[in-house]
């Protein structure tokens, strides 16, 4: 990917984008949290549990030109998709939401927000994750195809 004229790797590109989509992701919850004042559920803080993190390394990683970061990324984002998957269709599903389990004070299956009758805000998390996830992958791979064509 690099060249004479442009030594810019392509992988700082997308890893610059998953940082983007991480940061974008905090400020989001965030501005519902503390400007809206949304009461988060429990799933909605395992979902910041696993995304704050991805800001501070995903942005370190973009500093440093870190790709190797992209597997802990992957790992994390993979986690933090399945939680808002199962939070979104807890909350969209009759036959899951009368099953599901009681969260705490506010309930998980309660959505603040409800725009055009499908986005949530386990969705814009979804979101979030699935952009990091891959960006996370197309780094990693990109690098190991980099690694190769080096040792041979």
């Amino acid at each position: 990917m690099k060249n004479k004229n442009n030594p810019t790797d392509a992988r700082e590109y997308i890893l610059f984008l998953a940082w983007i989509a991480s940061l974008i992701s905090m400020f989001g919850s965030l501005y519902f949290s503390e400007i809206r004042e949304f009461e988060p559920c429990t799933l909605c803080w395992y979902q910041r549990i696993l995304m704050y993190p991805l800001v501070i390394i995903l942005g370190l990683a973009v500093i440093k030109k870190d790709y190797k970061i992209t597997f802990y990324t992957m790992v994390l984002s993979g986690i933090g998709a399945c939680t808002s998957m199962y939070h979104y269709s807890i909350q969209k599903f009759p036959f899951l939401s009368n099953t599901a389990p009681s969260c705490g004070r506010v309930p998980c299956t309660g959505d603040y927000i409800n725009w055009l009758g499908f986005i949530t805000i386990p969705l814009l998390a979804l979101t979030g994750f699935i952009i990091i996830f891959i960006c996370s992958v197309i780094v990693w791979r990109q690098s190991k195809k980099n690694n190769e064509t080096n040792v041979g």
